[in-house]
Formats: structure tokens, sequence, C-alpha cells
């Protein structure tokens, strides 16, 4: 009879030799890299070139109060709708929706005021649109 004890394998896995090819990878990569120092990149950028216009055309401006009021052209308008504003550009823009239509809200204003402007001027079919706000104390 064997009255000895057993080793037993102990389960898991041995990490040691891991980090030894760790380390030496870290060492190969330290030892091989070259470091050098650029003082500029060359970077060809694209250049525009075209015709100038003589008399851009003037842009058309919407102004939207704090209380969601609109203001075309420094023209109020009599109420919030859709159909109104839609009117008041058409008549400003004399249907050259190609005009630069700047609108401009208060900071206070409802998102929905904005919304409904530029609606307004996607229905009408205006390409060149912004977009700007102003402080509330601003007049």
């Amino acid at each position: 009879m064997q009255f000895r004890r057993q080793n037993k394998e102990q389960d898991g896995v041995n990490l040691t030799p891991l980090i030894d090819v760790v380390f030496l990878l870290l060492i190969f990569f330290m030892v091989s890299t070259t470091f050098t120092k650029e003082s500029h990149l060359k970077l060809n950028l694209p250049e525009a070139a075209g015709p100038k216009a003589e008399n851009p055309p003037a842009s058309i401006e919407v102004l939207i109060n704090a209380d969601g009021s609109y203001a075309v052209d420094g023209r109020a308008l009599i109420n919030k709708k859709l159909n109104t504003l839609k009117s008041a550009l058409s008549e400003v823009s004399s249907e050259e929706y190609n005009r630069p239509l700047i609108i401009t809200a208060d900071a206070t204003a409802e998102h929905q005021a904005v919304v409904r402007a530029m609606d307004a001027a996607g229905q009408l079919g205006f390409v060149n649109l912004s977009i700007t706000t102003r402080q509330p104390d601003e007049q």
C-alpha cells in the first residue's frame, strides 16, 4: 500500500511565461523604434476660383422675437401662422428664391417658431439659408 501523498497539479494558468514574453516584446519595440521630428506637413489645399458677382443679391432677414412673433425685413407680421410667413417671404423676395435668407431668432424664442420659419423657407424653395441667434437683451 502506498500511503504517500501524490502531487496534485494546480488548476489555472501560469502567467509567468506570458509576462516574460510581453516584457521581451516591450524591450524589442523600445530598442527598434525611432522617432523623428517633422517641422511641418506639406499639404496641397484645394483652391476655388471663379467669376465674382458684380451685384450679389440682397439678403432677406426674418427676425423671431422672444414671444415667437415674426418680422420680415423689419416689417412685423400680424400673426404667427405659416401661411402669413410664406406670403410675406414671397412678397419680399419677389419670387427670387436664390436670394440669401437669414433667420435670426431671439435666444429665448420657442424652437417651434424657428422650425416654422425653416418650413416656410423650404416650402418656397429658398436654397441659401442661414440661422443665427441673438441675446435676449439685444434690440
